[in-house]
């Protein structure tokens, strides 16, 4: 069992999908340095692709993403006609540089769009990169789901999706905005199979309003019941002064931080019992699953969308507030789908902002990286620059964590702790102003 020390969970810290963090982010980095970084990729490199349909059917309270409400057809229309010009943008620019191993859609939710329009973008990636047979993933809302979009899924071979199921407690889901019968998520998983879904990954949440440990045990037994292949169990973030739709929550109706530190031991003790193996410290996959081969083997890694078997160095984002990553600078586009509508238009990369990675950030950013997907890290490239010794003591005066000579290792009962240690390392934790979630 996971001992609970809430001195060292009280900071709210990152959830390091890139490093420097989003926080770091600044208006100084523009569509040059977008043009400049696909300039620079050599001509094999491996490079994914991951474009974002910042849109829903229906928006869910607790939501932090990028999206908006799906209501009209000329907007998404708009949308995903802009979206096909800047992908002829990205593909023009890299001149046949670089190979697309593998295509993410995400949003939002993918099935906010018609299933051919969907279809057409796959087609016009692959023409434009000139892709052979990429892994593609896709991000699915059970409640956009049918027939059609199965069929499209299946004719486009496509191997993983991840559905958005977060509760199957029908109070939780109307706390939350997010309504979705049991037998609707049964069908949807059952179409996903038949259209030859390989790797079906399950998004829930913990800390959710009105859920206790005994509430989350039930979905995890109704998620376990429908066979995935991968769990992501996430603990909610509720900020409603950043995220306006998230007041609609009812505060009072939240478990406090002891309780969600519990649901999240309780629920990593009942999937590791059935089978799963914990994939950092909030995945869980079959232990067939390429997720969990890849962290056996020590080839885990983390980006923006999470833990993944990804190795690629170069992640290119199209879409409405989408990320690229290079080796050397992190590049963002413009959150407000008009201006990112308007610069498109104009021929130009739509970046909002980014930052460049210093040698220094590129060192740190790979030993959190290694940290939070293997459990343990040699500092001492980081410990030429300063000592990390004392940031680290009150964890390891815990148990936490052992040194052995510049290597920290991450105790069994760590996982919960990974990322407050991982802040420990971060040299921008104590300039930024950034608003992060809890620990746990």
């Amino acid at each position: 069992m996971w001992t609970y020390h809430p001195d060292l969970l009280a900071r709210p810290v990152p959830r390091y999908t890139s490093y420097p963090t989003a926080a770091e982010f600044t208006g100084a980095v523009c569509s040059s340095d977008m043009a400049g970084g696909l300039a620079n990729l050599d001509v094999n490199e491996n490079v994914s692709l991951y474009l974002h349909i910042p849109f829903c059917r229906e928006i869910c309270w607790y939501c932090g993403c990028n999206t908006g409400a799906a209501t009209r057809q000329a907007r998404l229309d708009a949308y995903v006609g802009r979206l096909h010009e800047e992908i002829d943008l990205v593909a023009a620019q890299l001149g046949g540089r670089g190979r697309v191993r593998r295509i993410a859609l995400g949003g939002g939710s993918p099935n906010a769009i018609a299933p051919t329009a969907f279809s057409a973008l796959l087609e016009h990636v692959e023409r434009a990169f000139r892709t052979n047979r990429p892994i593609v993933s896709v991000e699915l809302d059970p409640r956009g789901f049918d027939r059609n979009w199965a069929a499209a899924l299946a004719d486009a071979k496509i191997q993983r999706a991840s559905l958005g199921v977060q509760s199957f407690d029908t109070t939780v889901q109307k706390l939350i905005g997010r309504v979705q019968p049991h037998a609707h998520i049964a069908r949807t998983v059952e179409l996903l199979r038949q259209a030859g879904i390989e790797s079906l990954n399950f998004d829930l949440m913990y800390g959710l309003p009105s859920q206790d440990s005994a509430v989350l045990l039930e979905t995890l037994e109704a998620a376990v019941s429908l066979a995935p292949d991968r769990l992501a169990v996430f603990g909610y973030a509720h900020v409603p002064q950043l995220i306006p739709r998230q007041r609609r929550i009812d505060q009072t109706r939240l478990p406090g931080s002891a309780e969600r530190f519990h649901q999240a031991a309780d629920a990593h003790a009942f999937l590791v019992a059935k089978g799963f193996q914990p994939v950092g410290f909030d995945h869980f996959a079959r232990p067939d699953d390429p997720l969990a081969v890849a962290a056996r083997r020590g080839q885990l890694r983390r980006n923006f969308q999470g833990f993944t078997d990804d190795t690629a160095s170069c992640l290119l984002g199209v879409g409405a507030s989408a990320i690229s990553g290079f080796p050397d600078r992190l590049v963002q586009n413009e959150k407000n789908t008009g201006k990112w509508h308007l610069a498109i238009s104009a021929g130009r990369f739509p970046v909002e902002r980014g930052i460049y990675r210093s040698p220094g950030d590129r060192v740190r950013g790979r030993a959190i990286e290694q940290l939070l997907c293997e459990g343990e890290v040699d500092l001492a490239s980081v410990l030429d620059q300063t000592c990390l010794r004392a940031p680290l003591l009150d964890f390891e005066q815990r148990g936490l964590l052992a040194w052995h000579g510049s290597t920290i290792v991450l105790a069994d009962d760590a996982l919960p702790y990974a990322r407050a240690i991982a802040a420990r390392i971060d040299a921008y934790r104590d300039q930024s102003a950034g608003r992060f979630s809890n620990a746990v």
